[in-house]
């Protein structure tokens, strides 16, 4: 375990890969291989990059590590995508949407499974990015799976969050009902050459100017065209002006307690879930109650009580 904690300290990517693997498999010794890990954070930048699927997510943040690379910085990428139903991997593969970026040393792709969780983001995310933190990624980009109103845990993983909007999708009225006007640091008007990205535009503003923020930031709309790099930079600026105010404000450490609560909650449902389900005998009236809710004898709630009263005795 140390010297695999070591070698994530050295950056080395098949390390990094490991340790990601075994918190995404939740195997043993995960949790001590995440105590050593988050003592040693080295405070990068964790860009969330969400919005509607067809937006030019994946593109964008291809044009996006590619700049910082061109910076000299090295860049994680955490691709959150949906779960296969049969065997709960992920889907997309790491390298098929990022080819560019594949055989880039300085460059860590990893492609997650969502497994079912609602919001976008995988149960082991929060702890990927902090492995790539540890392994000295300056540039941490999180790119969730498009489902539209679940996108907005991502303030849960992220320093700052890009909504990646397209014209002529109606995705000012999708942004509304996914709450992410409010969870947006920055917007992107991607595809930019297309028609309409003008309306939008003033549609955004327009929305914004309703929604006043308690740490008096103003969110900027970006407006990009990722498969030609136009506006990427403007992008990257934005993020970096969006961090500076971060730093001048107290938003940065109201925003981490926030998250650090929300990871709490999430382990400790968990471990009690765990805990409750780890004897043959759980096991079995869970199989029994199942069996009585799939031929509607009983509700699912009225189970979950009797699962609930059984674990308490």
């Amino acid at each position: 375990m140390s010297d695999l904690i070591d070698r994530v300290s050295g950056g080395d990517a098949a390390a990094v890969a490991r340790a990601i693997s075994r918190i995404e498999d939740d195997s043993a010794g995960a949790a001590a291989l995440m105590k050593e890990i988050y003592q040693r954070s080295r405070g990068a930048l964790v860009i969330g990059i969400t919005g509607a699927p067809g937006a030019g997510k994946s593109s964008l943040v291809d044009k996006l590590a590619l700049l910082y690379r061109q910076r000299g910085e090295r860049v994680g990428i955490v691709a959150v995508d949906p779960s296969s139903p049969f065997s709960g991997g992920a889907i997309l593969g790491d390298r098929i949407r990022m080819q560019t970026l594949g055989l880039d040393e300085g460059v860590f792709i990893r492609s997650m499974a969502t497994r079912g969780n609602l919001g976008g983001l995988s149960r082991a995310t929060v702890d990927a990015v902090a492995i790539l933190d540890a392994a000295g990624y300056a540039r941490i980009i999180v790119e969730t799976v498009g489902v539209g109103q679940d996108e907005v845990e991502i303030v849960k993983a992220a320093d700052v969050s890009v909504v990646v909007l397209v014209p002529g999708m109606g995705d000012d009225i999708q942004a509304i009902k996914a709450g992410i006007m409010e969870i947006g640091d920055i917007f992107v008007i991607n595809k930019a050459d297309r028609d309409g990205v003008y309306s939008t535009e003033r549609e955004l503003e327009a929305l914004l100017s309703l929604a006043a923020r308690d740490d008096g930031w103003d969110p900027p709309i970006v407006k990009t065209v990722a498969t030609e790099n136009q506006g990427v930079a403007d992008l990257a600026e934005a993020i970096e002006r969006f961090r500076q105010a971060q730093r001048a404000g107290e938003l940065s450490g109201e925003r981490r307690r926030a998250i650090a609560r929300w990871r709490i909650v999430e382990l400790l449902r968990e471990k009690l879930l765990a805990r409750v389900l780890e004897s043959n005998a759980t096991v079995a009236m869970l199989n029994r109650l199942a069996d009585e809710v799939a031929t509607r004898q009983r509700d699912p709630y009225s189970a979950v009580e009797e699962i609930i009263q059984a674990a308490k005795s």
